[in-house]
């Protein structure tokens, strides 16, 4: 049951024990999986098994929780959630510092440094209950993202939402994903998008098809469609191919960070976050999620006699996702990080707007729960 999944994680938490409940985009399974001392594991080569947490600054290492225990459970949304008012929850004390840092982007693009950049801010609110209450309203409000709940002693406590993709493999397929372009939903079907969101598409998803060249065969593109994440519309772009090599460590080296979290090209966007943000994003706008886990199919060539005619296939898959609409749990207050593309078209005012709206996501499950 998920009562017991959770209250597992709730031991283990306050044990200090590492530990991560997640549930993948459209599924009903919450998985669990626990470490059994805080020892702090690394990823090396990309040859490890586990559940991996990795930070935007690629040059610090990726932490690995190692499979010790895995537990799952269905976990089946309450019929009714609250209506959310943010009137309270709101934080305008550093907007003037966003304003003139997407000011700098802008005049940094139009001087030729780089094509776009992404700037992001944090927001710091009172939180005072259970992350585990939390967990569950993340559940139970975002159904088609990435929902997790992590934590280490020497790491920290993070939740999330995510809509993006880093990447997916089984065996020697790989699927990735462009997202970029946002809006806020206001009840359309069918979204307009401008000449901004769609350029910033197309610098993302241009990006992403040139690295993997060299990483892949078979590279696939799909159409640009809208995907709908909570209160907002996003452009997504599927991209897929076959596996030239045995290890992915290449294909992370040449994606992460990509031009929807940094920018492009990445070397001078990076440089530019790290000295203008002004604060640090630690693992925000990195990426988490399984590595080299196995999954088990059975095949018959025969349906009228499934017993004799019975084939296991065993598949090495690594689903990971970009840690976006997050948050991470520091004493008794809440940490919440958004951010947004910035290119020459961009209009400071509007970008500020934009990540009040990302905010929502997070702001509104604490909106809903006892603080």
């Amino acid at each position: 049951m998920f009562t017991n999944l959770l209250s597992k994680a709730e031991k283990h938490y306050h044990s200090a024990k590492p530990f991560v409940l997640y549930r993948k985009p459209m599924e009903h399974g919450v998985k669990g999986i626990f470490q059994a001392d805080d020892t702090l594991h690394y990823v090396d080569d990309f040859t490890e098994k586990g559940f991996i947490f990795a930070p935007f600054n690629a040059e610090n290492k990726i932490v690995l929780i190692p499979v010790d225990e895995a537990l799952e459970a269905d976990f089946i949304a309450p019929n009714i959630i609250n209506n959310y008012e943010l009137d309270n929850l709101t934080d305008d004390t550093k907007k003037e510092f966003y304003l003139q840092l997407v000011k700098n982007g802008i005049q940094a693009i139009k001087s030729e440094q780089f094509k776009k950049v992404v700037l992001s801010r944090c927001l710091l609110f009172p939180f005072n209950s259970s992350p585990f209450t939390l967990f569950t309203a993340l559940l139970s409000k975002y159904s088609n993202a990435f929902c997790y709940i992590y934590y280490h002693p020497k790491v920290g406590l993070w939740l999330g939402a995510t809509p993006e993709l880093l990447l997916k493999t089984e065996n020697k397929q790989l699927k990735t994903m462009s997202l970029a372009g946002t809006q806020k939903y206001t009840g359309e079907e069918n979204p307009t998008w401008g000449i901004k969101e769609l350029e910033e598409q197309k610098l993302v998803t241009k990006y992403i098809s040139d690295v993997l060249v060299k990483e892949v065969t078979q590279l696939k593109i799909s159409e640009t469609t809208s995907l709908k994440a909570g209160n907002l519309w996003h452009l997504r772009t599927t991209i897929s191919g076959m596996l030239k090599y045995d290890t992915i460590k290449t294909v992370i080296d040449a994606l992460h960070p990509t031009p929807a979290v940094c920018g492009l090209p990445k070397k001078p966007t990076k440089e530019f976050i790290l000295k203008h943000e002004n604060y640090n994003r630690e693992y925000y706008t990195g990426f988490l999620g399984e590595l080299n886990f196995k999954s088990e199919t059975r095949r018959t060539n025969n349906l009228r006699n499934t017993e004799n005619h019975a084939y296991k296939t065993i598949k090495n898959t690594t689903s990971l996702y970009v840690n976006l609409r997050c948050m991470k749990i520091n004493n008794n207050t809440a940490i919440i990080y958004v951010g947004g593309g910035i290119t020459k078209a961009s209009n400071p005012e509007k970008e500020w707007e934009e990540t009040r709206a990302k905010s929502e996501t997070m702001l509104s499950v604490l909106k809903n729960i006892d603080n």
